[in-house]
């Protein structure tokens, strides 16, 4: 017997069993429409990055969105190519809101990091073209700017604490005055810094990574900090996700003397409903979000008191339009924002980013990457850093192209990422949270 649901759906195809263009119950002032969306992967530092394009009818007028999930690059490029591109062809440009939300539910189980990124492509492509159209930068299409420039963070990290605090001081000669430090411990599970062999040589896995010695020489590493680099410099950590609750508001603590801007990522995303706890016994500002998958699970982090700096990674989370309301919620609920933006993430994502940031009051820190050469090359416009400082492009749009030509001489590798978290163990041999 066939499904009546089956049967309706049936009724919706093209004659040539494809998807029909189901287009809006509305007009459009003009002509101008989307004909072709595809992902382009490029890996110019090694690091994945995916890229959605977007044409349109009108000769030279594209856009371009970071859908980047690293560790997943190939699904999310799938997802693009086979499922989300094929919804927006036919579409007009301008309808943002009701492509996006299209996107979003028609796969009906959503809400996961791959159709997310891959939605983000196409929404800040999208974004992209108004901003052209307008013959405006994104950002004040936002609204406009609310500061001057966007001050960033960096990273400071090395085998033991004199490298680390040696690479700071170069860091903030460079005109950096925010410095995430971190550094080595035993084994090959340190996050950030440089690795150790054979740390536990009696242990099940003499690589392995043990917890509580990482409590006990993390507040080392900053009461050396805060002795040697002064009160003039702000000072964060990266956790990584590898503390219990417990430990996490250990952690804080023992940091409380030394004055951080933030602790990131104390917990794993598993324990994100213990958040509110942990934030409510923490003398230290926390930031999360790089691992949240949806807006959805974003919202309820900063109305449920679990966060003080929200750390969205744009593209998990569906691109600009939900990462723009998730900002007015920050605003009104007195969270600030620390967006993740490493290496891991497009320069297209970067000037995303950057139209948020200086275009918000709740704009807490920025983390920042120096890019090299080679991505330079791939992506004209790439966003620079300036004594600590990032000013969004004034070119309409992103101010961000992509050379394809460039781009395809850095194939990306798989498993890069899974090489080192399979890897990621205690000396027990227990798989830790990479």
């Amino acid at each position: 017997m066939t499904d009546a649901r089956t049967t309706d759906q049936n009724r919706l195809l093209g004659p040539d069993g494809g998807l029909p263009q189901a287009l809006p119950p509305w007009t459009h002032r003009d002509r101008l429409r989307i004909t072709r969306v595809r992902a382009v992967v490029t890996a110019p530092e090694g690091t994945p990055l995916i890229v959605v394009r977007v044409d349109t009818s009108e000769d030279g007028l594209y856009g371009l969105g970071c859908a980047t999930f690293t560790q997943r690059y190939a699904a999310v490029a799938a997802a693009v190519d086979e499922h989300v591109g094929p919804l927006a062809v036919g579409r007009h440009p301008a309808d943002i809101e009701d492509i996006t939300r299209l996107v979003h539910y028609s796969s009906y189980w959503r809400n996961g990091p791959v159709l997310n990124n891959a939605l983000s492509g196409l929404d800040q492509a999208l974004w992209d073209i108004a901003g052209k159209r307008a013959g405006l930068p994104v950002h004040e299409l936002l609204g406009g700017r609310v500061r001057a420039a966007v001050e960033v963070y960096t990273h400071a990290a090395g085998a033991g604490i004199g490298e680390t605090l040696d690479r700071a001081e170069e860091l903030i000669d460079a005109g950096y005055r925010n410095v995430r430090l971190q550094t080595g411990q035993p084994g090959l599970g340190t996050y950030g810094a440089p690795s150790t062999r054979g740390g536990y040589p009696r242990s099940p896995h003499p690589d392995g990574w043990d917890p509580e010695r990482y409590l006990r020489s993390t507040p080392a590493l900053f009461a050396a900090a805060r002795e040697r680099l002064g009160e003039g410099v702000n000072l964060m950590h990266d956790v990584h996700s590898r503390l219990t609750p417990k430990q996490a508001v250990v952690l804080a603590r023992a940091l409380e003397p030394y004055g951080l801007s933030f602790l990131e990522d104390v917990v794993a995303p598993e324990h994100y409903d213990r958040l509110p706890e942990v934030r409510a016994a923490s003398p230290v500002p926390i930031a999360v979000g790089e691992q949240l998958g949806s807006v959805t699970d974003a919202a309820r982090l900063v109305r449920d008191g679990g966060v003080d700096l929200l750390r969205l990674h744009t593209s998990a989370v569906g691109g600009l339009t939900p990462t723009r309301k998730l900002v007015a919620l920050c605003e009104l609920l007195g969270v600030r924002t620390a967006f993740h933006s490493p290496g891991d993430i497009s320069p297209v994502g970067v000037a995303a980013n950057l139209a948020v940031d200086i275009s918000t009051p709740a704009f807490g820190f920025q983390e920042s990457h120096e890019y090299n050469e080679a991505t330079h090359e791939v992506f004209p416009g790439t966003p620079v850093v300036d004594h600590g400082y990032v000013r969004p492009s004034e070119e309409p749009g992103w101010g961000v192209d992509l050379d394809e030509k460039a781009a395809e001489r850095f194939a990306p590798v798989k498993f890069l990422h899974d090489r080192w978290a399979a890897q990621v163990r205690r000396p027990d041999g227990a798989l830790e949270a990479p």
